[in-house]
Parts: C-alpha cells; structure tokens; sequence
C-alpha cells in the first residue's frame, strides 16, 4: 500500500466502458523517495483534494473494486485522518 495525497480529478473517460461511473482522482505519492510520482487512482472511499490517501495497486486493486477484469491499477482504500511519527 502506498500513502498519497489527492492532487486532481478526472472528470470522464470515453475510452473505456468499464471505467463508466467510477470517480477517478490524480494522486501523488508522499513520504518515500518516489514523492514525484503522481498516477490515477480510482476512489472507493469518497476521498476529496487535499485528502491523504491509502492507495492499493495491481490486483489488490482490481479486487477491492470488486471486478478482476477492469482496467485499474490503483484503488483508493482508505483515507488518513492524521499521521504521526515517532
């Protein structure tokens, strides 16, 4: 799982049926060395701009949307309410 912060959306995608009424969100990753890597990511927990995000990828993906067969390879799973470090 990757720690992120929701940076976008996108508003529609014509190309691919199977995306049709999923919300997608731009992300980037924060806290390792890859923080310029940003990608999109379906949202099932109702995340908004700004929020920090847990992200799921690959198949894990796939299964918390509940269809191995869609086109996705990231899933917003959880949403941060606060990190601390110790």
């Amino acid at each position: 799982m990757i720690i992120c912060e929701v940076i976008g959306n996108v508003w529609a995608t014509k190309k691919e049926d199977s995306l049709s009424g999923l919300k997608l969100m731009i992300v980037k990753r924060i806290g390792s060395s890859k923080t310029d890597e940003t990608f999109v990511a379906v949202d099932i927990a109702s995340a908004g701009i700004g929020d920090q995000v847990l992200v799921t990828t690959g198949s894990s993906a796939r299964k918390a949307l509940k269809n191995q067969e869609a086109p996705v390879d990231a899933a917003i799973v959880g949403i941060i309410d606060e990190i601390v470090e110790a």
